[in-house]
């Protein structure tokens, strides 16, 4: 993958600074798109407009140099990191081989993400290098455009998330129902039973999970409730998975709402509303549209029949109470917004549409798939049926 970054080539221009400054490791996505490299431990990525430089630990050298995007990598040791240390201690030593670092490519000045380290910002305007923080994250809004490579490492994602999905389905609709309980292979389900499925069924999708949703009843009601305890008959039970691909690191992201037995007329009504308002979001998503005007067509449909929403009540606490949908790629919640404050879709943009209804007296239902904005519309990544009762 080689990403278009010159947005941040401008923004550096406009901040009139040197270069950009990452001191993280590859749990922080910015880091791991800008520099191609996953390695666990923080390193410093130096990026300028001629090019992009790491300076990693020995550990991590060989490795840097194989697979990273970078134009050079470098070592602690290339600048006596053990000798700064002995006479400076490690915290100030590492910020004189950073700074030492930033002079061999030209770098007097930086810009650096809202989140940089306050003790590297510190200890290199120490050592005489001016630190400041851009008023925007320009790396995150990159990653908000996906290249079709990008776009195929989600889909992945979706591919194992649907083999996990069809797993807890399949595990629903094979449990037997004892005193208004679901039982499974003669023993109680359980949302922690349910997950278990699902999450052993990722890793052998080569996806990973920790953190699933099995949610039922009142339960659902909450829409990040992780859910526990038994899988009751009759109750909406929502089945939020949102795995993470082991190699490429892009998410997938779906939410599908089951009842064993028999839905109430409410939970039909409300399920059924629910895909409406999917629909309507689906209408609204092109090149173009904003974010918000997708959001606010499901507002439209909610509020017109009866159910309060936070546009029209930003106190309520049942109906639809959370946005529409959200970027997703090495992070599951990433730009673009499909909320009040979403802004313009384009081509590349990976989101969600969630729409869902909560209430404690009557469950949850949400209804999620991923798509991606095209140049005439959209294209769904995901390929799994919406259905109430489980098959």
């Amino acid at each position: 993958m080689d990403p278009d970054l010159s947005p941040l080539s401008d923004a550096l221009a406009a901040a009139d600074v040197d270069g950009y400054l990452l001191d993280a490791g590859s749990d922080d996505s910015d880091q791991l798109y800008l520099s191609g490299f996953d390695a666990p431990d923080p390193f410093v990525t130096l990026y300028t407009p001629e090019g992009t430089y790491l300076l990693v630990s020995g550990l991590e050298y060989g490795r840097a140099t194989e697979e990273s995007r970078a134009d050079e990598v470098a070592r602690l040791s290339d600048y006596d990191f053990q000798q700064k240390v002995a006479e400076h201690g490690r915290t100030e030593g590492k910020h004189r081989v950073c700074a030492a670092f930033l002079a061999d490519h030209g770098v007097e000045s930086v810009a650096a993400p809202e989140r940089f380290p306050l003790g590297t910002a510190d200890g290199l305007r120490e050592q005489g290098v001016s630190v400041e923080v851009l008023d925007e994250d320009v790396v995150t809004r990159i990653r908000a455009t996906k290249t079709d490579e990008e776009v195929e490492h989600v889909h992945e994602a979706q591919r194992a998330n649907e083999a996990a999905m069809r797993a807890a389905e399949e595990m629903l609709a094979d449990a037997t129902v004892e005193d208004g309980v679901l039982y499974h292979d003669g023993e109680v389900l359980t949302s922690e039973r349910l997950k278990e499925e699902i999450e052993v069924t990722l890793l052998r999708h080569g996806a990973g999970l920790d953190e699933t949703i099995v949610a039922c009843g009142a339960d659902a009601a909450g829409p990040h409730n992780r859910g526990s305890g038994p899988l009751e008959a009759n109750e909406t039970i929502i089945i939020d998975i949102f795995p993470r691909n082991k190699t490429t690191k892009y998410h997938g992201d779906m939410t599908r709402t089951f009842v064993v037995g028999e839905p109430t007329d409410e939970v039909r009504r409300r399920y059924d509303d629910t895909y409406e308002a999917f629909e309507a979001a689906l209408d609204a998503i092109e090149p173009g549209a904003t974010g918000e005007e997708v959001h606010a067509a499901v507002c439209d449909v909610y509020e017109a029949k009866g159910y309060d929403t936070l546009r029209s009540d930003p106190s309520a606490e049942t109906g639809f109470i959370h946005s529409t949908g959200h970027g997703i790629g090495l992070d599951v919640h990433e730009l673009p917004r499909v909320s009040p404050d979403g802004g313009e879709l384009r081509p590349g943009h990976v989101v969600t549409i969630e729409p869902g209804l909560y209430d404690p007296e009557v469950g949850g239902v949400r209804i999620e798939d991923l798509v991606v904005v095209t140049e005439d519309g959209y294209r769904n990544l995901t390929d799994y049926p919406i259905r109430l009762e489980a098959e």
